[in-house]
């Protein structure tokens, strides 16, 4: 007899902050923040429900590796996604400058 494979589903609820562009953190449990640090609450500022997402690999994030966020989420409580760092264009102008010469 074939051994079952029991495949845990992991959700995590996903929350955008209303002080920052770009920035999203990913929970557990719908409205449960008890593992989330008091200080980068406050930063965050109140978090607003951007949707329930399934970690079961089928679908990608945009912005962040799906086991990266599964680790942060079980073993600190919350994953924390920041917004890309800006370009550069000063450094991307004198780069290309440099090489047409």
């Amino acid at each position: 007899m074939p051994e079952l494979i029991r495949v845990e589903k992991m959700l995590c609820v996903i929350y955008r902050s209303p002080k920052r562009d770009q920035t999203y953190l990913y929970v557990e449990k719908k409205d449960d923040f008890s593992r989330v640090p008091e200080e980068l609450l406050k930063s965050f500022g109140k978090p607003q429900l951007a949707m329930i997402l399934s970690l079961d690999g089928k679908k990608k994030l945009a912005s962040a590796d799906i086991e990266k966020v599964k680790n942060a989420i079980n073993e600190q409580g919350y994953y924390l996604q920041l917004p890309p760092p800006p370009e550069d264009l000063l450094k991307m102008h004198i780069g290309q400058t440099k090489s047409s010469l």
